[in-house]
């Protein structure tokens, strides 16, 4: 009774008597221009349609004298001239509280799981600036994603933020699933941004499980959504993921695609009449990305693990929007369409990958036994053309006899199927065994030791 009558009283302790209006000008693709009202950019405003069809919620993008420029979080269907614009006076904020576990909501934060709506009295905004750098605590502790290829050979700090760069139709989703059902994160926040329609419900029901629900929230923005609501999507998300680590919890936030973002900044760029830049982004692309993912990492209360995936335009590793991120972020993780194409999965490229943490939150003799493996792969991938097609004879070099020799086990080491948990301790159990480099079981208890010293 007492929740039900604080969420009245913060409602009428939030209205503003005034209300400022304006009129619908003009309606250029998905740019409404109004004359009117006073707002703020980032201000969500509603558009009362004359037909008699439920208000469209739209947000201030630009301002240009008396004229404001919004973006619908809807389509533009029905608005017209003359439509009367309502200022909020605040900007997109999204009700938090233990109840959003499970749930799966749309780019205002609000149930788009045919549930009830979202009630609570605390609120966060959707946009909000990173955590003083100064204030942010020194990552020095793993965080298992349940991955063996990741856990033993890229590992992953508590807080790290790492990009899954890949082409289409490598397995970037399947493996976010993995980690999602895995990792010994409190909390997982999954944005879907831009996604087609069908993957939303193919990953939650397939990918994440029943299971990994429980103790996730789900953000979705599908690709027909307006640019303004996959934008909005990801900082929902975000805010979500902040509200868990203010909590004091490791919060691991898996964010598809960074790619899908930085397309819906470009659209939303070009509508307000930015010029174009680098292969046609806007400078405001450029400006927002590292806003965003900057948010993620370690504060002095809890840490945000961000997992964030490029869809890499043609393969390309270095086009703008992946060269970009991969400079911001802790590290980078490449999905391989030649080991997809062997159905090799996770179809994680290990040589081409980096986790700039790995050997500050792994201890010495794991990273012994990881430069060990990488050096057997790096020379067995040097002389793989030549090992094919029989031309190499047995004892002509021994580095590659002894990479031959382990070949078959690391292969082994790093497939996994979708289904087959890997915990920490017999992930580096079995690299311990492949580089024949005993690992002390100190090495091992060290994330529940730091996870139980944190608590």
């Amino acid at each position: 009774m007492i929740d039900i009558f604080n969420k009245y009283r913060t409602a009428v302790e939030t209205l503003d008597p005034i209300r400022y209006t304006g009129r619908i000008t003009r309606v250029r693709g998905m740019l409404i221009e109004s004359h009117g009202p006073q707002v703020v950019v980032g201000e969500v405003c509603q558009i009362i349609l004359t037909r008699g069809n439920k208000p469209v919620f739209a947000e201030v993008v630009g301002l240009d004298g008396t004229t404001v420029q919004l973006m619908s979080y809807d389509d533009v269907q029905g608005i017209e001239i003359g439509c009367s614009v309502i200022a909020s006076g605040s900007v997109l904020s999204v009700p938090v509280g233990d109840q959003l576990l499970g749930r799966v909501l749309n780019a205002m934060g609000k149930a788009a799981d045919d549930k009830e709506e979202i009630v609570s009295t605390t609120l966060y905004p959707a946009i909000a600036s990173p955590p003083d750098p100064m204030k942010r605590t020194t990552i020095t502790k793993r965080i298992v994603t349940g991955v063996r290829a990741l856990d033993g050979l890229l590992a992953v700090g508590r807080g790290q933020r790492l990009g899954i760069f890949a082409g289409s139709g490598v397995g970037k989703s399947t493996l976010l699933g993995m980690i999602a059902r895995n990792t010994n994160a409190d909390v997982n926040v999954i944005a879907l941004i831009g996604e087609r329609g069908r993957e939303v419900v193919d990953f939650i029901k397939h990918d994440l499980g029943t299971e990994g629900l429980k103790r996730s929230v789900v953000v979705t923005a599908t690709s027909d959504q307006s640019p303004i609501s996959r934008i909005r999507g990801a900082y929902v998300a975000t805010a979500i993921a902040e509200y868990f680590r203010d909590q004091g919890k490791d919060v691991m936030l898996m964010f598809d695609s960074v790619t899908r973002f930085a397309k819906a900044q470009r659209e939303i760029g070009l509508a307000i009449g930015e010029p174009p830049a680098t292969r046609g982004y806007t400078p405001s692309v450029f400006e927002t990305l590292p806003k965003l993912l900057e948010r993620s990492g370690t504060s002095n209360k809890g840490s945000i693990t961000g997992f964030y995936t490029v869809l890499v335009d043609g393969d390309d590793m270095d086009e703008p929007i992946s060269d970009t991120v991969r400079g911001i972020l802790d590290g980078h993780v490449i999905l391989s369409r030649k080991l997809a194409q062997r159905y090799h999965y996770p179809s994680i490229d290990v040589l081409a990958s980096i986790s700039r943490l790995a050997n500050r939150v792994s201890g010495e003799a794991t990273q012994k036994a990881v430069a060990f493996v990488r050096r057997l792969m790096a020379v067995y991938d040097d002389s793989e053309d030549m090992i094919s097609v029989g031309a190499y004879q047995k004892g002509s070099n021994p580095a590659i006899d002894e990479a031959i020799e382990h070949h078959d086990r690391i292969q082994e080491f790093l497939r996994q199927e979708i289904n087959d948990p890997a915990p920490i301790d017999k992930t580096l159990a079995m690299l311990s065994a492949i580089s024949n480099i005993e690992i002390p079981a100190e090495e091992y208890s060290s994330i529940e030791a730091a996870k139980t010293a944190n608590e």
